[in-house]
C-alpha cells in the first residue's frame, strides 16, 4: 500500500505530490480517475477531466480513465491501473457512494494488495479513520451514519486546506474560518482521536505502516486537544 494523502491543493500546490507519484507508479498502466465526490449537476465530469489531463500532465503514464458512477467503480478490476486518483468535493458524498455499491471494499481490497492511491482533499480524508473531522468544511447532506474511513493511518484522521486563505474573504473572514476548523479539530481529537492537519501544499505519504508528510508548509497533528506544529522533514508520524 502507498498512498498520497493531498491537502486539496492543485497545480504547483501539488508539484512533490506528483513527483513522487511518478515515482512509484509503474508507468506502462492508466491510472484511474475518481471524480464522484463532485456533484456533476455542479461540477461536470467532462470539466473534471480536462481538470486531471492538465494536472498530471508530468506524470508519465499512457493514459487517464475516468469513471462516471459508484457502480461502475465497483465493477472495475483496479489491479490493472497504475494508480487511482480520487478527487475532491464533499466527502460524505463520496463515502456513502463507496460503501453503498461495493467500492469501498474494491478499493480496500486494491490497497491491501500494493495498490496506489493518490486522493486530494476529500479523496485524501476518506482514508484516515473518521471522516466526521470534517464536518465543520463539508456538510452531511446525504445522512451518512457509518462516517468510518479506510483507517489506513491506523487511528489517525485526515484534515485537509489547514491554514490556507481563500481569496475572496477577507483577512477577519479567513482567521474566523482558521478558528472555526481549529475548534472543531481539537474538540474531534478530544472525543475520537488523533489528527494530521495539513495544508493545500502539503501531502500524507503512506507507505506501508510508515507515515511521513511530503510538501513546503507547516503540518498539525492535534492530540487529546493539544495541538502541535511541525515543519516538513522534521518528524515521521510513525512506523
Amino acid at each position: 500500500m502507498q498512498l498520497i494523502l493531498c491537502g486539496g491543493g492543485s497545480g504547483e500546490q501539488n508539484t512533490l505530490a506528483n513527483q513522487k507519484l511518478n515515482e512509484i507508479i509503474d508507468h506502462t498502466k492508466s491510472i484511474l480517475y475518481v471524480p464522484l465526490a463532485m456533484n456533476e449537476n455542479d461540477y461536470p465530469y467532462d470539466g473534471c477531466y480536462e481538470w486531471i489531463q492538465s494536472e498530471l500532465s508530468n506524470v508519465d503514464i499512457p493514459s487517464i480513465e475516468m469513471v462516471r458512477s459508484f457502480g461502475e467503480l465497483a465493477s472495475k478490476n483496479l489491479q490493472s491501473y497504475s494508480a487511482i486518483f480520487i478527487g475532491g468535493g464533499n466527502t460524505y458524498k463520496l463515502l456513502l457512494g463507496l460503501k453503498q455499491s461495493g467500492a469501498f471494499n474494491n478499493i480496500k481490497n486494491y490497497i491491501n494488495n500494493n495498490g496506489i492511491v493518490i486522493g486530494g482533499s476529500a479523496g485524501a480524508v476518506i482514508f484516515g479513520y473518521d471522516i466526521d473531522i470534517i464536518s465543520s468544511m463539508d456538510s452531511n447532506d446525504v445522512n451518512l451514519t457509518d462516517t468510518k474511513g479506510f483507517n489506513s493511518l491506523s487511528g489517525i484522521s485526515i484534515f485537509p486546506h489547514y491554514t490556507n486563505k481563500k481569496a475572496k474573504f477577507t483577512d477577519e473572514e479567513n482567521a474566523a474560518r482558521l478558528s472555526k476548523f481549529t475548534d472543531s479539530i481539537i474538540n474531534f481529537s478530544q472525543k475520537i482521536g488523533e489528527v494530521i492537519a495539513i495544508p493545500e501544499e502539503d501531502a500524507i505519504y503512506v507507505n506501508g505502516n510508515s507515515i511521513e508528510v511530503i510538501g513546503t508548509r507547516p503540518y498539525y497533528t492535534f492530540k487529546n486537544g493539544k495541538v502541535e506544529q511541525f515543519e516538513i522533514e522534521s518528524k515521521v508520524i510513525g512506523k
